[in-house]
C-alpha cells in the first residue's frame, strides 16, 4: 500500500463518525420527510403515497395555512428591522469608554442566554391585564391597558415587542465588528475634519455592514421559525391571531397526526427561507468588504 493511499484511508477512517452522523441524522431525515410529504401518513399506519395531494390541500383548501403565512410574514417584517436597529444602537452605546462598561454589556447580553420557556412565562406575568407590571404602570398615568395576549388586536403586536428582549445576541456581534474597525481610519477621518457623525457615517457604518448583513440574515431565518413564545404564551390564540407557521406545522404533525401534511409544510418553509436568503444575498450590494476593495485596487 502506497503512503498516499494509506493517508487517504486513515483520513476517511477519522471522518467516518461525522460521515455516518451526517447521513443518518441529516440526509436520512431529509429524504424521509420528502417521502412523507408525498404520502398520507398518520404515524400509526404505514404511509400511503398520494402524490402532490398534501400540497394541493395546503394551497387550495386550508385557510389556516395562508393565515399562518401572513402572521409569520408580519412578524418577520416588523420584528427583524427593530431587532437589527436596536441591537446596533445599543452596541454603539456600549462601544464608548464609560464607567462600568463590562457590567452594562453583561446586563444587555444576559437575556439572550436565558431559557425561552422561562422568558415566555415571565412575559405572561409582565403583560397580565389585571396585575401585570405594564398595565399597573399605565394606570399610574390614567391609561387602562389592553388585554395584550388575550386580545386579538394586540396579541401579535405584544409578541413582536417581546422579541426585542433578545437584542443582546446581535449586540455582541455588532460590538465585535465595531471593535475590529482599524483605528487609522478614524484618525484619517479626523485629519480630514470629520466629526462624530462623519466618523460614524463614513467609517463605522460601512465597516460594520458585514455584521449587519449577518444579523439580518440570521434574524430573517429565525423569525420564520418562531415557536416557543407562541406555543407557551398564546398557543396560537386568541382566534388564531398568533398562529405562527411552525406552530401550525407542529399541530398538524403532533396534534392531528397528519405527519405527511406536516412534512409538506416543512418543505414549503424550507423554500420560503431559501427564497428570502437568496433575495438578501442578491440585494447585498450595500455590504462593504475591505478585501474586495483591496483586490480591485490591484
Amino acid at each position: 500500500m502506497s503512503m498516499r493511499l494509506r493517508e487517504e484511508l486513515e483520513a476517511y477512517l477519522f471522518l467516518l463518525p461525522w460521515i455516518l452522523g451526517f447521513l443518518i441524522f441529516l440526509v436520512g431525515p431529509l429524504a424521509a420527510s420528502l417521502y412523507f410529504s408525498l404520502a398520507d401518513y398518520n404515524i400509526l399506519q404505514p404511509p400511503k403515497l398520494v402524490g402532490l395531494a398534501n400540497y394541493q390541500t395546503m394551497f387550495a383548501d386550508d385557510p389556516l395555512f395562508l393565515k399562518s403565512l401572513r402572521i409569520t410574514a408580519i412578524y418577520t417584517f416588523a420584528s427583524v428591522p427593530l431587532i437589527v436597529t436596536l441591537g446596533y444602537l445599543v452596541a454603539l452605546l456600549l462601544n464608548q469608554k464609560v464607567r462600568g462598561l463590562a457590567v452594562w454589556r453583561t446586563i444587555f447580553y444576559l437575556p439572550a442566554v436565558v431559557s425561552g420557556v422561562a422568558v415566555a412565562v415571565m412575559w405572561v406575568w409582565v403583560f397580565d391585564p389585571d396585575g401585570g407590571i405594564v398595565n399597573n404602570l399605565l394606570r399610574l398615568v390614567g391609561i387602562e391597558g389592553p388585554a395584550w395576549f388575550t386580545d386579538p388586536d394586540w396579541a401579535l403586536t405584544t409578541l413582536i415587542l417581546t422579541s426585542l428582549w433578545g437584542i443582546g445576541g446581535g449586540m455582541v456581534v455588532y460590538l465585535a465588528g465595531m471593535q475590529g474597525v482599524p483605528t487609522h481610519l478614524y484618525e484619517a477621518c479626523e485629519l480630514d475634519g470629520g466629526g462624530t457623525w462623519n466618523r460614524f457615517r463614513h467609517v463605522t457604518l460601512p465597516m460594520t455592514t458585514p455584521v449587519i448583513f449577518f444579523n439580518l440574515l440570521i434574524g430573517i431565518i429565525g423569525s420564520w421559525q418562531v415557536f416557543t413564545n407562541a406555543f407557551v404564551i398564546t398557543n396560537g390564540g386568541p382566534a388564531n391571531a398568533t398562529l405562527f407557521y411552525v406552530l401550525f406545522l407542529y399541530r398538524q404533525g403532533w396534534k392531528y397526526h397528519k405527519m405527511g401534511y406536516a412534512s409538506a409544510l416543512a418543505w414549503v418553509l424550507f423554500f420560503i427561507i431559501l427564497i428570502f436568503t437568496i433575495v438578501v444575498f442578491k440585494t447585498s450590494g450595500w455590504v462593504y468588504y475591505e478585501s474586495d476593495q483591496a483586490d480591485q485596487s490591484k
